[in-house]
């Protein structure tokens, strides 16, 4: 409720108005607050039927001010007109000087003495106006003002330098204020202001037609790169039309020979065989979309492991050497400084930087041409890093200087006669730099057309914490390796590459100085191992390598291993054939492949364990879940052809109810697909997994998809399955599943 008044107590003598509502003279609520009070008259049907009496304080003008004007330089007061009473300091509106009460005070802390100026505001006042005028307030020009508010009835005093007013004018390029306060001054200040106004716009009209031009020439070079995009990018499907539909006839015719010379095996094998290699092509040309879709997407990650560098080099040899055979090339590796074999990096990455420049290299040199794979050692930067330069090197077409800047673009394929019969979607040397770079590498090519090409990659991969080196070694019983070696650099790399096994080394030029070596240390355990370097593999070699065994104290054929090292282009004596107790290596090579030797010639049982590995899916019964009837059947038939049987649900909620009314060892693995109808195949999984049933949380449940990214492996990982089997389905990668999780996990 509000305090109880009379509006006899109010004065509205003064005639000031607001909207046309009369208010009152300023005075002191009982709040003790400054205030003042607007009369509003309550009509009815044209008649005033009451009045509403409104009290405004003063202190709700400050909330709608800003925290200071003119960089909190100016002094403000609220002043009533009638007592000429200061009511008002806004907080923030410089500092209050001692004795500004009033009006009278405000002239003698300021020295405003001037009878002119006395009698203008005195005027003004009177008036119910506004009034302005110069005059230096503490030693410092300023403008000072009395400011008309609520009809005349309450005034805004106070004062502003006028450094203050400038530095405003300058901001909000306004000079209003000047030009009240320095009336003389005004004309030529305005003058100033339009004149550097008039500069700054054409300053900035001539930015913005420079900007302008400007990005007119980037729109138009960010056509034509989009006009050489779209070019590019329909070359490309020009192509893939044309690399597609030429595996595909083959596909497609061959599948019509089978069809009709099904009574023929021979001529079912040969056309089966083709359809393969056309498939097996068809998958590459998809899987190089997939990858440049991927890496452009920036969802291409790494995932780092401990890796061997001479196993990457034996699998990429398994998948070049053979294409480089079929079109009687010679290819060769050379290896030279590599300090560390194991690794930490991406191997799935490094495998498919070398696959791509090494098939590019064999598809591009002629029959007959050579080819070289260089590993090369270079200085470290840091201990805990391995600096390697991988090079690929080949006599073959060679690029000209056009194609070699834009070797490394997406879709780009060398147009000649000799290079169109090639194959390719033009993707694979986009995709190896896009690895390479993200594996922090760097890659660059030389090339001169019709002599050759050379490609050069260099990469950093860190160096285990531990080397493991010395493990097999000991294993084996090996301590001490007798080395033969006419060259001092071959006896010199031998040394090296055994350092931190904890196995010693002694290298000698000559078999009779090995044979004077072995027999001297005879007494004290001899030789575990020994390697005979020669140039050529004949009977005499196989006489004196057999004596060096005796002098090493060989018991039977598998102690003493023996390993002959060759050159690259090695020759072999008619009709030779090799002891059980040797072995042949061509250098260089890693001491992994040295070691899988050493396991080759003292291993028993190996072929039996190959055997049962080729078996594994002998006598397996799996259950399936599969929506595709066509998969279904090849699916089916492909474990018949192994020995195994299979049943086959079309979804996964359909598996989980069949797996929870098996019975226990009833199946050996679930084949699980992933996108299906109903319930999906981590759905599936998940639920299996859940099951109140013993086996469930053990039985491999192996994904079976199309959904080959690494990520899809991780979230089939994640979602409980065992392991991650890509379509098309190949039965080698099945084996080594099911190898993996139901017969080791049997042992």
């Amino acid at each position: 409720d509000g305090e109880p008044f009379s509006p006899a107590d109010l004065d509205f003598s003064a005639g000031g108005t607001v909207m046309g509502l009369p208010i009152s003279q300023s005075y002191v609520n009982h709040l003790g607050t400054w205030a003042y009070t607007i009369a509003c008259p309550i009509e009815r049907d044209g008649e005033t039927v009451g009045t509403l009496y409104a009290e405004y304080v003063y202190d709700a003008i400050e909330r709608s001010l800003p925290e200071g004007f003119y960089d909190k330089q100016a002094v403000l007061y609220l002043m009533d007109a009638t007592s000429e009473r200061f009511v008002l300091k806004p907080a923030g509106m410089g500092e209050r000087d001692a004795g500004h009460l009033n009006l009278e005070d405000f002239y003698r802390a300021n020295n405003v003495l001037d009878e002119e100026t006395l009698a203008l505001v005195e005027g003004g006042i009177a008036d119910k106006s506004s009034v302005m005028f110069a005059h230096q307030v503490k030693d410092r020009d300023s403008l000072c003002y009395l400011w008309s508010i609520n009809g005349g009835t309450t005034y805004l005093v106070g004062y502003v330098p006028m450094t203050a007013i400038q530095k405003e004018a300058d901001a909000v390029n306004t000079a209003i204020a000047l030009v009240i306060a320095i009336a003389v001054a005004a004309f030529v200040l305005c003058v100033v202001i339009y004149a550097y106004n008039r500069r700054r716009q054409l300053q900035l009209q001539k930015a913005q037609e420079a900007e302008r031009a400007l990005h007119n020439e980037q729109l138009t070079r960010a056509l034509q790169a989009a006009e050489v995009a779209n070019e590019s990018k329909s070359a490309f499907l020009a192509n893939m039309s044309h690399d597609i539909r030429t595996p595909m006839n083959a596909v497609l015719g061959f599948t019509t020979i089978i069809a009709k010379e099904a009574d023929d095996p021979a001529k079912v094998r040969d056309c089966a065989s083709k359809i393969m290699a056309s498939g097996r092509h068809l998958l590459d040309l998809i899987n190089d979309v997939l990858d440049i879709s991927k890496i452009e997407s920036g969802k291409a990650t790494m995932t780092l492991t401990e890796f061997n560098l001479g196993d990457s080099l034996v699998a990429v040899e398994s998948i070049i050497g053979p294409m480089a055979r079929d079109k009687h090339q010679t290819f060769r590796t050379e290896i030279a400084g590599v300090n560390h074999e194991r690794l930490i990096g991406d191997e799935t990455h490094l495998n498919q930087i070398l696959i791509n420049l090494l098939s590019n290299a064999v598809k591009y040199t002629p029959e007959g041409g050579h080819i070289c794979l260089r590993f090369i050692g270079l200085a470290q930067h840091s201990s805990q890093f391995e600096r390697i330069r991988i090079e690929v090197e080949d006599d073959g077409y060679g690029m000209t200087p056009e194609f070699l800047a834009t070797i490394f673009d997406s879709f780009t394929r060398a147009e000649n006669s000799t290079t169109n019969k090639v194959q390719g979607t033009g993707l694979g040397m986009s995709i190896t730099k896009s690895l390479v770079e993200l594996m922090g590498g760097t890659i660059e090519a030389e090339s001169t057309e019709g002599v050759g090409s050379l490609f050069r990659v260099d990469l950093e991969l860190r160096i285990p914490d531990e080397q493991a080196q010395g493990f097999f070694w000991r294993s084996q019983g090996i301590d001490a390796m007798l080395v033969v070696d006419p060259t001092a650099a071959g006896r010199e790399t031998a040394q090296r590459q055994m350092e931190g096994t904890g196995v010693r080394v002694d290298a000698v030029p000559s078999v009779e100085e090995a044979l004077a070596r072995a027999e001297a240390a005879a007494p004290t355990g001899g030789y575990q191992i020994v390697l005979v370097c020669c140039d050529v593999l004949g009977s005499a070699c196989l006489e004196a390598a057999g004596a060096l065994r005796s002098a090493a104290g060989a018991a039977d054929d598998r102690s003493v291993p023996l390993v002959f090292v060759l050159d690259h282009n090695f020759d072999v004596e008619e009709g030779l054939t090799l002891p059980p107790w040797a072995g042949v290596l061509t250098r260089p090579f890693f001491l992994s492949t040295l070691r899988r030797k050493v396991e080759d010639i003292t291993g028993a049982g190996q072929a039996d364990a190959a055997a049962a590995y080729d078996a594994v899916l002998q006598g397996k019964h799996f259950l399936a879940a599969e929506d595709n009837f066509l998969n279904a059947g090849i699916l089916s038939e492909l474990l018949e052809l192994e020995g195994a049987t299979v049943e086959v649900v079309e979804n996964g909620q359909l598996a989980v109810e069949r797996f929870e009314s098996c019975e226990p060892g009833e199946f050996d693995a679930i084949l699980m697909d992933v996108q299906m109808p109903v319930m999906n195949g981590h759905a599936a999984t998940r639920a299996i997994r859940a099951l109140e049933r013993p086996d469930a949380r053990t039985i491999p449940i192996i994904a079976m998809t199309a959904d080959a990214f690494v990520e899809d492996e991780k979230a089939a990982l994640a979602a409980g399955m065992s392991a991650h089997v890509a379509k098309p389905l190949e039965t080698g990668d099945l084996k080594r599943a099911v190898d993996l999780l139901v017969e080791k996990g049997r042992s």
